[in-house]
């Protein structure tokens, strides 16, 4: 009795090579969204880091609203204020 070996047809080629095709391109898919994914994650823990420093900015104004000296100088850089007697230069540069 000999073992007769079945050989695949050439539907089953086409079929396995159709198959693999579609797992290469579900698979490259798959690549593309991470990589997406990946780099919205990087873009956001951008943005909550710039947010940190911006509330530690804030919390720091806070800690030193009650300073005069603070207080002073930001009457000064952001109002264009000066005290009685001071006298303010201005550069016509800028």
């Amino acid at each position: 009795m000999g073992l007769k070996v079945k050989r695949a047809g050439m539907a089953t080629k086409l079929l396995v090579l159709v198959l693999l095709a579609v797992v290469a391109a579900a698979l490259l898919s798959t690549q593309a969204r991470l990589n997406a994914a990946q780099s919205d994650r990087e873009a956001l823990s951008r943005q909550v880091q710039e947010q940190r420093e911006a509330n530690a900015a804030l919390e720091d104004g806070i800690a030193r609203s009650g300073d005069p000296d603070y207080l002073a100088d930001i009457a000064r850089s952001r109002l264009g204020l000066v005290e009685p007697g001071e006298i303010e230069f201005v550069d016509p540069a800028k």
